[in-house]
């Protein structure tokens, strides 16, 4: 299929798409390259071959082959791949403006974004969460943006008093993701760090966490891979940090190290194990390309893992992703420059409030007395590490 590329109602490139395969084949014409996703554009900077970035670009707003339990999913949708999703609703996403249609269409982006238009995702979250069998009885399911939502966990797009909600779940039986995304809400809100708000809801018997869309039809979400593509040498993925944050300086975001040690304070106090190169970067107006500002910290389930522990103590290895290298906690938090900015009695209580919430869907998780405790008492020792920290510097 010869199609475009848009960016809203712009037309970036014109290429050769193979359907259901998720592959561009061939590049006709470059229209707009300025609006193409910024991986795309940045490596057309330095080479006119850009049709295997596209794709890969392309591929990755999918939902991936390591999706929990995407076997089920794609059953209950009656679809043998997640690339023939991509091709069901122009790869619309509620993460930035990007869609296809055929060369001759004249369909118009104002006609059909998720951000303007409803979506019916009942049948999509029940394919996503449900114990049941069965499969999609309305086409309109394979038409929304779950199509374009990546990571590993089960996850769904939903309408809810008008906002655009996404709905995300544990990992295969692990419950206690969502109850880190809520953790990591309450401990930003308490140190006035930019974030994502997260709550729990309950669906399919299922509890999840749930966060309003933080795009909306005139931005896109930028993630840091991005940023670095085809700039950081591997002799040099030691300084990706600072040159990220030069990057992001040039092009006016200002306080870039203040929100940057704002994450990985966060992620000290919570062990997160999984801050990769997709779950931070920054935001971009689309119609002008301005670089507005670090994206609000979001994802941050992968938390308080207690692999081993028995009755005496909590065995934890420690260590966490910091831009392409792996470290333990205690060396990534070097990293910050700036502890005495932070008014860390703010978080007196948080461990009893961790503890009240844990405890409150004790009948739900079946989450241990012992787990439980062994949790607060893990968080507990974060915080009395960063406090030793600020003491000390």
């Amino acid at each position: 299929m010869k199609c475009v590329l848009m960016n809203k109602n712009r037309e970036v490139l014109i290429a050769e798409y193979v359907e259901n395969l998720s592959v561009f084949s061939e590049i006709y014409e470059i229209k707009n390259i300025e609006y193409a996703p910024l991986i795309v554009s940045n490596t057309y900077k330095n080479t006119n071959d850009i049709t295997r970035v596209l794709t890969d670009w392309f591929k990755g707003r999918g939902i991936p082959a390591w999706r929990d339990k995407l076997d089920i999913l794609l059953s209950r949708l009656n679809i043998s791949s997640p690339e023939i999703l991509l091709d069901k609703s122009f790869a619309l996403s509620l993460s930035d403006q990007y869609w296809i249609k055929e060369v001759d269409s004249d369909i118009k982006y104002d006609d059909i974004n998720f951000f303007d238009h409803s979506f019916d995702a009942s049948e999509f979250v029940e394919a996503t969460f449900s114990n049941t069998n069965g499969t999609i009885k309305n086409e309109a399911t394979l038409k929304t943006p779950n199509n374009t939502t990546d990571g590993m966990l089960r996850k769904s797009w939903i309408i809810e008093n008008g906002k655009r909600v996404l709905l995300k779940g544990g990992y295969k039986n692990e419950i206690l993701q969502p109850f880190n995304e809520v953790l990591a809400s309450t401990i930003c809100d308490k140190l006035g760090f930019n974030h994502v708000t997260y709550k729990l809801d309950i669906i399919k018997d299922k509890i999840v966490s749930k966060c309003e869309c933080f795009i909306n039809k005139d931005t896109e979400l930028i993630p840091a891979y991005q940023v670095l593509h085809g700039i950081i040498k591997e002799e040099d993925k030691n300084n990706a940090y600072e040159e990220y944050i030069k990057i992001l300086e040039e092009k006016g975001i200002i306080n870039v190290r203040e929100k940057l040690e704002n994450m990985l304070i966060l992620d000290f106090l919570i062990m997160n194990e999984d801050r990769h190169l997709n779950n931070f970067g920054i935001i971009r107006d689309v119609n002008t390309g301005k670089w507005l500002d670090v994206a609000p910290i979001f994802d941050n389930g992968q938390s308080l893992n207690l692999p081993y522990y028995n009755d005496d103590e909590i065995i934890i290895s420690g260590e966490g992703r910091f831009f392409y290298n792996v470290d333990k906690f205690d060396n990534i938090i070097k990293n910050v420059s700036d502890f005495k900015r932070l008014d860390i009695s703010k978080l007196d209580n948080i461990v009893e409030e961790f503890d009240k919430l844990l405890h409150n869907y004790q009948e739900i998780t079946h989450l241990s007395d012992k787990r439980i405790n062994l949790l607060c008492v893990l968080l507990n020792r974060q915080i009395n590490k960063l406090k030793k920290l600020q003491e000390d510097n």
